[in-house]
C-alpha cells in the first residue's frame, strides 16, 4: 500500500454544509475516502498517526469543482500563461479541488493527438484532480473514430464552439454529427454559444469605422447574438436528443433562450462564470493607460450591462443557472493583451479571457452568500455538487461515506484583499485588484491529503490525477 493511501485525517466539530444539508459532525478520512461521519469520533478509534483538525467556528464544504478552465491554451497567436503547476496551486488555495479543462484542438489537429498533448501537460504536474472536455473542431470519419476512442478512455463530455470563425468554430453539419455521436455515447456536449458570422461582420464594420478600442468588443457581440447561438444549439439538441451544457452564459437573453428549449424537453444545463456575476461592462470601458486598460476585461461572450448581472444572480438563486465556473483563460496584460494595441489598435486581436481560477469561490461567497443573494446550499450546489452530477464525477461534490475526501474548511470570518502581487496564478494582473474578500478556504484536502493550510499551499504538486467518470 502506498504512502498516499495510508494518510488518515479526522476533522472535528465541523458544521457540514452540502447542497441539501447543514449539521454538526466529525468526519474521518482514510485511504483517500470518507469512511465515517458522526458526532464525537474519538481520535483513539482512528488509525495511528491520524491528523486531527478542529473545525470549530468554521464551515466544512465538499471540495469545489470548476467545470470550465483553460490551462494549456494556444489561442489568438499566443499561449495561456499558466501551467498545471501554477493553475492547480491557485485553484487549491481558492478551495477548488477538481478542474475540468477544455481541450481546444485546431481545425487540422488530430483529436487523439490533442487529447494526448493536453493530458501530458496535466499528468504528473497537477496538485488537484482533473478531467477534460474534448473539443470537436471538425467532422470526418477519422475524427469520429478518434472521438469514440477518447470517450472509451473516460472523457464523457465534448466541447463545441459556435464562434471563432475559421479557427475553433464548427459549422452546422459538424454540430449535428457531434451531437448525434454524443447522444449515442451518452456524452454531454458543452457549447460556446454565439453566432460566428454575425460577429465577424460586425467586427469588420466597427474596425472600418475606426472603432478599434477594447470598449467596442462588447458592441461587436451583443446579447442578442449570444441568445441566437443558444437558440441555435437548442434546436439541434432537440432534433438529436443530445444533452447539452451552455458555457459562460452572460445575459438574460441567453438564459431565456435556454429556458425555452428546456421547456420543450431539451436536456440542457446553464453555466455562468464569476466575472459575469461581479463585473459589468464599465470595466471593459476603462479609459486608463491611454484608453487600453479595458483590455484586461475582454472575454467572450463579453461582460454585460449591470442589469444582466442582477438577472444572473436571481437565476442562480432560483437554480435556473446550474453552475458557476470561471472560464479561466490566463493572459498577461503586458505583452499578451497588448497584442490588440501594437502596432495599431485592434480589439479583435486582444486574447480573450480573465484569470480567475483562484478567486471564484471567495468572490461567490463574498458577493453571493455574505450579501444574502444566495444561501449556502445554493453556493455549494453551484460551485461543486451540480458539476459533479452533470459530468459524472460520482465521488466528488458531496460529503458522504465512500466519497473522495475532497474537503474545504472555510473560515467566514477571514478578511483579505485580492492582488496580483499575492495571487498564485501566473498572470501579471487581476481583474479584481484591491477587492475585499469575506471568507477564505483555510484548509483544503484532495483525497484526504492536506494541500492548503492556513490559506497557504503546502501540498504535493504531483498529487492530482485524472478523475474516473461515470
Amino acid at each position: 500500500m502506498n504512502e498516499e493511501s495510508t494518510v488518515s485525517l479526522l476533522i472535528t466539530n465541523a458544521r457540514i454544509v452540502t447542497s441539501t444539508d447543514d449539521y454538526i459532525a466529525d468526519v474521518y478520512c482514510e485511504h483517500e475516502t470518507i469512511t465515517r461521519i458522526a458526532k464525537g469520533i474519538s481520535p483513539a478509534s482512528c488509525a495511528a498517526g491520524t491528523e486531527v483538525i478542529d473545525a470549530n467556528g468554521k464551515l466544512l464544504f465538499p471540495g469545489f469543482i470548476d467545470p470550465h478552465v483553460h490551462v494549456y491554451l494556444p489561442f489568438m497567436g499566443t499561449y495561456a500563461k499558466d501551467t498545471w503547476e501554477t493553475a492547480s496551486r491557485a485553484a487549491l488555495v481558492g478551495g477548488t479541488t477538481t478542474l475540468i479543462e477544455m481541450i481546444c484542438p485546431g481545425k487540422g489537429d488530430e483529436p487523439l493527438g490533442a487529447f494526448d498533448t493536453w493530458l501530458g501537460k496535466a499528468r504528473g504536474a497537477s496538485a488537484c484532480d482533473f478531467s477534460f472536455h474534448m473539443g470537436v473542431t471538425r467532422w470526418d470519419a477519422q475524427a469520429e473514430a478518434q472521438l469514440r476512442e477518447i470517450v472509451s478512455r473516460g472523457i464523457r463530455s465534448f466541447k463545441v464552439f459556435l464562434a471563432y470563425k475559421g479557427a475553433l468554430g464548427v459549422d452546422d453539419r459538424e454540430l449535428y454529427h457531434a451531437l448525434k455521436l454524443a447522444r449515442e455515447l451518452g456524452v454531454v456536449v458543452t457549447a460556446h454559444c454565439e453566432n460566428e458570422t454575425l460577429i465577424a461582420e460586425k467586427q469588420a464594420e466597427l474596425l472600418a469605422a475606426g472603432r478599434r478600442e477594447p470598449r467596442w468588443h462588447e458592441i461587436s457581440r451583443p446579447a442578442s447574438v449570444e441568445a441566437a447561438g443558444v437558440a441555435h444549439l437548442m434546436a439541434f439538441a432537440e432534433q438529436t436528443g443530445a444533452e447539452v451544457y451552455i458555457v459562460h452564459t452572460s445575459c438574460e437573453d441567453a438564459v431565456l433562450a435556454a429556458q425555452r428549449g428546456i421547456s420543450r424537453g431539451v436536456r440542457a444545463h446553464i453555466e455562468t462564470v464569476i466575472p459575469y456575476l461581479t463585473l459589468d461592462s464599465t470595466y471593459a470601458e476603462k479609459a486608463g493607460d491611454n484608453g487600453f486598460e479595458g483590455a484586461k476585461y475582454v472575454m467572450s461572450p463579453p461582460i454585460r450591462d449591470r442589469r444582466h448581472q442582477d438577472f444572473l444572480w436571481d437565476a442562480l438563486r432560483a437554480r435556473t443557472i446550474a453552475t458557476v465556473a470561471t472560464d479561466h483563460a490566463p493572459f498577461d496584460y503586458k505583452g499578451q493583451k497588448e497584442m490588440g494595441r501594437f502596432p495599431g489598435s485592434d480589439f479583435t486581436r486582444i486574447p480573450n479571457g480573465i484569470p480567475s481560477v483562484e478567486h471564484r469561490v471567495d468572490l461567490l461567497y463574498t458577493h453571493g452568500v455574505a450579501t444574502g443573494r444566495i444561501d449556502l446550499h445554493t453556493f455549494v450546489d453551484a460551485a461543486s455538487t451540480r458539476a459533479a452530477r452533470i459530468f459524472g464525477l460520482k465521488n466528488k461534490g458531496i460529503i458522504a461515506v465512500g466519497a473522495d475526501a475532497d474537503l474545504v474548511i472555510y473560515d467566514p470570518a477571514h478578511r483579505g484583499v485580492i492582488s496580483a502581487k499575492t495571487h498564485h496564478m501566473a498572470t501579471d494582473y487581476s481583474g479584481w485588484e484591491g477587492w475585499e474578500l469575506k471568507g477564505r478556504s483555510s484548509v483544503v484536502t484532495v483525497r484526504g491529503r492536506v494541500m492548503v493550510r492556513d490559506g497557504r499551499f503546502v501540498g504535493d504538486t504531483k498529487h492530482g490525477r485524472l478523475v474516473p467518470r461515470s
